[in-house]
């Protein structure tokens, strides 16, 4: 594609500090480690952050840690990576697919309360597409239902809910590294949570179960190399001490995108702010007005294509996926399925040119007149 959907943004710092690490002979659980984990949690204002080898990692070993297992059920929403549902059932629990709201993509509350039954053991409340999903209302249902709340901020770095950054509400909270997202360290993400014990379980976990490291018998229960290499961290230290000019370009992109599709009135365009939410931009979605259909999503995808421009159809329902699919579901989820037929992810990464914005644009714009 001549214009990529994403793109990672690495500098000569960036490249450095990764040679730096390879000129030494600690390439695993060494200070690197340490000083990822210390930086996380100090930007996010969390007691403890565990340092993993991916999103979904992180998403299996919050489940784990938080004792959900078989036959439990969590809530997730199915508008969102798969992960979500995948992590659910490797500890053999049973995902339960919510609806979402139409404005933010994010669970709808009253869809959420209504789908708690005796055997729901926790909700995983995805920021979706780095917008901070409803969380007081979410917050004040579990307590009272005794639920667990996984926040899944893999989209949302830096995003804020009344002043306060997300990954710090819930019990537990995920976030990922790959390289489309606002920072990366290649394959990585990250734990983070207020409550020691679940931290120093998550750290045993990551490596293999062991719960004294240098000890003789020391593993104490079946864990995962969910390791995170120096390498990969040493990456994510130097991505992270950039990350706020990263969010404010990432947001001039969109106000930039905003500005040049206003005059297209086939298209939904994101809303740029929120009411006490401050969005971290992971991607930008246009959705195609309610007289369209994933039929003329499709043949836009392919148009795109053909141009040289890569853009993305986010999300396909996880509930209507072949490893998922369900018809009492799909019956129960009209919103996830409405408006995940007619989205459409534009390119959108930090260094997108303006020229590129702007061919982006006029290319969509000249699609949406011709349905």
């Amino acid at each position: 594609m001549r214009i990529p959907l994403s793109s990672p943004d690495i500098n000569e710092q960036d490249i450095e500090a990764v040679t730096a690490v390879l000129r030494t002979p600690q390439l695993s659980l060494g200070p690197k480690l340490e000083e990822f984990e210390r930086s996380i949690a100090g930007y996010l204002g969390a007691s403890d952050a565990v340092a993993v080898s991916s999103g979904t990692s992180a998403l299996h070993l919050c489940i784990r840690a938080l004792g959900i297992s078989d036959g439990d059920e969590v809530i997730v929403p199915s508008f969102a990576f798969v992960a979500v549902a995948n992590a659910v059932r490797y500890e053999r629990a049973i995902p339960v697919f919510v609806d979402v709201d139409s404005a933010t993509l994010n669970l709808d509350p009253e869809h959420v309360e209504a789908a708690v039954t005796t055997r729901t053991k926790a909700i995983i409340l995805v920021h979706t597409f780095g917008v901070p999903a409803e969380i007081d209302r979410i917050l004040a249902l579990s307590k009272r239902h005794g639920l667990a709340v996984i926040e899944d901020a893999c989209e949302a770095i830096g995003a804020e809910y009344c002043g306060r950054k997300v990954g710090t509400f819930g019990d537990v909270a995920t976030f990922a590294f790959y390289p489309n997202k606002q920072i990366t360290t290649g394959e990585g993400g990250a734990i983070v949570t207020n409550n020691v014990q679940i931290a120093r379980r998550i750290r045993s976990l990551r490596n293999q179960g062991i719960g004294t490291p240098g000890a003789w018998l020391a593993h104490t229960e079946v864990g995962y190399n969910y390791r995170l290499s120096e390498i990969n961290c040493a990456l994510g230290i130097s991505q992270l001490e950039r990350l706020d000019a990263i969010l404010e370009r990432r947001e001039s992109v969109a106000h930039l995108y905003n500005s040049r599709l206003s005059s297209v009135p086939q298209l939904l365009r994101p809303a740029l702010r929120l009411p006490n939410r401050k969005i971290s931009w992971f991607v930008y979605v246009v959705r195609l007005g309610e007289n369209f259909s994933e039929i003329h999503r499709d043949w836009i995808y392919e148009e795109m294509k053909g141009f040289g421009i890569a853009v993305g159809r986010y999300f396909a329902p996880i509930h209507l996926q072949p490893a998922y699919c369900s018809s009492k579901d799909k019956e129960r989820l009209a919103v996830t399925e409405f408006e995940a037929q007619r989205s459409i992810a534009l390119p959108f990464f930090n260094q997108i040119r303006g020229e590129q914005v702007d061919e982006v644009s006029e290319s969509l714009r000249r699609l949406c007149n011709a349905l």
